[in-house]
């Protein structure tokens, strides 16, 4: 007999448990693997994280690796043991994509673009009989246990035997991630941690002046140090309201997560890494005759321009005259902020469905048949390739899971 399996949601982690159901022993255990996409085509957040360079995966160790998912690492662990790095390098290349590992680690296709991948892979899914429902936006369950969706031609009802839920987290809402279906899991009694903006912007008080002087300027070569986090190198974007970019995503998870406590958090900021504070105050200290403090602090700092602002931007007028005051505020200038962007603005979510709620193949304990994979679960990871590997193994898992619970075996 046919086995039905619901797959709602397009994205990795919905086309990884479907390449997982349809090539589980199809002649012992046939399936009929329908996948549901509420938007008019299925990966397209993937395809926007892809136009940058699509950052796959990253090379480090597997230890480490695993260390970047903070406290739901013993959790994501057992997902990345069977299909880490190196098992989704091979994966990729097996769909006829070169890959190479840049010099920050970080791996990539070699043509650095997600197009050419994501059509490979839908081509692969097609031909293992994998079926794609576009503009059908899941709406709950009936009263009967089908699934309802919205479709171009009304509303519809399905009956399945799995249903796997990959519906993503709550951002990029043009996407297709818009954290909706949190309020019908939690009316059918599964817990979910509130959805939170991860790898995201922050607002920052600027004042008029610096934020028509400085908005789009990029803040290079800086150390970024908070809550007893280690530092981190980088740099970061001034934007009209606040900062965002990739140092400040790094750092992201304290500084949300202070906000939330405190009411307040503060980032400290090295603006010239490179230089100790005593070299630094002797520098300044030196006689700076006719030269205005701009010159001086491009002479003897290596500090000019969106630099130079945001330390006219929180520091007194006596504070940049006293070289030694200056020098330390170079090294760590505090930057209050006073609110995350939005959630819908930033690069992924935390919170979600809980791990607690869910056996080993993520399947939910009291719901037999219903299983969750990718961002809506809740775990969150850095940017350079942490999150799509994770969505990709959890989706594996949850594919996984489905065909052996379908074939009595979990």
């Amino acid at each position: 007999m046919t086995r039905r399996v619901a797959i709602i949601g397009g994205g990795p982690a919905g086309l990884m448990a479907a390449e997982m159901l349809a090539a589980a022993n199809p002649a012992v255990n046939p399936k009929k693997v329908d996948i549901f996409e509420a938007m008019p085509s299925v990966g397209r957040k993937f395809l926007m994280a892809g136009k940058g360079g699509m950052n796959i995966t990253h090379s480090e160790p597997l230890v480490d690796f695993i260390g970047r998912y903070g406290e739901r690492a013993g959790h994501i662990a057992p997902l990345l043991d069977a299909f880490g790095p190196t098992q989704l390098r091979e994966w990729i290349h097996g769909l006829g994509i070169a890959t190479f590992v840049g010099t920050s680690g970080r791996v990539f296709p070699t043509d650095m673009k997600a197009a050419p991948l994501l059509r490979a892979w839908l081509h692969r899914l097609r031909g293992q009989g994998v079926a794609f429902h576009v503009r059908h936006r899941w709406l709950g369950w009936a009263a009967d246990g089908r699934l309802r969706f919205a479709t171009p031609a009304g509303e519809i009802a399905i009956e399945a035997d799995a249903v796997i839920l990959a519906l993503g987290g709550g951002s990029w809402a043009k996407l297709g991630s818009d954290g909706a279906w949190v309020p019908t899991l939690v009316d059918r009694g599964m817990a979910v941690a509130p959805l939170k903006p991860a790898n995201c912007g922050f607002d920052v008080a600027w004042s008029a002046y610096f934020s028509e002087r400085f908005a789009g300027a990029p803040v290079k070569a800086v150390t970024a140090h908070c809550y007893g986090q280690p530092e981190k190198k980088g740099e970061f974007n001034i934007t009209a309201t606040g900062i965002e970019g990739g140092l400040i995503y790094a750092v992201s998870a304290p500084l949300r997560d202070a906000l939330a406590r405190d009411g307040s958090a503060v980032l400290h900021l090295d603006l010239a890494p490179g230089r100790s504070l005593e070299k630094l105050t002797a520098d300044l200290a030196r006689p700076r005759g006719r030269d205005s403090l701009a010159n001086h602090l491009r002479r003897h700092a290596g500090i000019e321009g969106v630099k130079a602002g945001l330390l006219r931007e929180f520091c007194s007028p006596e504070m940049l005259n006293v070289p030694s005051r200056l020098a330390a505020a170079i090294k760590a200038l505090p930057l209050a902020v006073t609110a995350t962007r939005p959630l819908d603005e930033a690069i992924s979510t935390a919170g979600g469905v809980t791990f607690e709620g869910l056996d080993d193949n993520l399947m939910v304990r009291r719901q037999p048949g219903l299983f969750c994979a990718g961002e809506m679960l809740d775990w969150e990871a850095p940017t350079g390739g942490y999150l799509l590997t994770a969505c990709l193994a959890s989706g594996r898992a949850a594919g996984l899971g489905a065909s052996r619970w379908l074939a009595g075996e979990a």
